[in-house]
């Protein structure tokens, strides 16, 4: 039995690995922004769940979160960063304030969950941090460019805590979901900004209009992509990268293939520059 962090856990994939993880007996430190919200998921109220109120842009909420957990259960095992939400937008169409907001929770959001939870981890000398990233952190499309970076972010963050991490017998691992049926692209979940700019009608375009009517036609199953994520945590020797969906690893078999096409095609040209 182990003891789960989880951030976002009111819905969503957050939803499905709570109830995943509480059903092989683990117990579930579970925040969102509204424990109310958590509690509404789990009508049957089960064993093991405890709702915290925690915004993952509130570091103070979090340590307060992280409290109240190991008061109730005693210590935590495996914390989940998966609180998050998506952008559409052309780069040059994304004001500011919307990259700012989404960096906040996407990027920040992890930094803030990680330096709550991370000392617990720490002095155990054991644990697992998941980071819930995205195909779209590993091969970004027009129209998703600046959701495409928090999760770039995400993956470079998680690359080098895994470095950190691994002396210290903490294991890391981000998860790069392709498209699942979780309620992501609806209006909870994903902020559009407005199509401002008529010479990105081209580039930009067919992805907001893919978007907006794919929800709920994801194929990804989102009770399998759960199940899959505490098998995970389960794993003797779990991967550093786990892409779910056949679509993620469609696009991350693709873009393998781009980088080594360029590298092989400008090899003479980047060799070069040495001395």
């Amino acid at each position: 039995m182990n003891v789960w962090f989880v951030t976002g856990a009111s819905r969503g994939l957050g939803a499905e690995i709570t109830r995943a993880a509480l059903a092989r007996g683990n117990r579930v430190i579970a925040t969102a922004r509204d424990a109310a919200a958590v509690l509404d998921a789990y009508p049957e109220k089960p064993d093991g769940l405890l709702a915290v109120t925690a915004d993952v842009t509130e570091p103070k909420r979090l340590e307060a979160a992280v409290t109240e957990g190991l008061a109730a259960f005693g210590r935590i095992d495996v914390v989940v960063c998966n609180a998050g939400y998506g952008l559409v937008g052309a780069i040059e169409e994304t004001s500011d304030a919307a990259a700012r907001e989404l960096f906040d929770v996407n990027v920040f959001g992890v930094l803030h969950t990680l330096r709550a939870t991370l000392p617990v981890l720490r002095a155990r000398r054991s644990g697992h941090v998941v980071n819930i990233g995205s195909v779209g952190g590993f091969a970004t499309a027009p129209a998703a460019g600046l959701y495409g970076a928090s999760k770039f972010a995400l993956e470079g963050i998680t690359e080098a805590l895994h470095g950190e991490l691994a002396p210290l017998g903490v294991r890391v691992t981000v998860v790069e979901p392709g498209g699942f049926r979780t309620g992501f692209l609806g209006g909870a979940s994903i902020r559009v900004e407005p199509a401002s700019i008529p010479d990105y009608a081209a580039g930009a375009g067919p992805v907001r209009e893919a978007l907006a009517g794919f929800d709920g036609r994801q194929p990804g199953d989102p009770a399998k992509a759960a199940e899959a994520i505490v098998d995970l945590t389960e794993a003797d020797d779990p991967p550093l990268r786990l892409q779910l969906g056949a679509d993620a690893v469609e696009r991350v078999e693709a873009k393998l293939d781009l980088v080594r096409r360029e590298l092989d095609a400008w090899r003479h040209v980047a060799l070069s520059t040495g001395i």
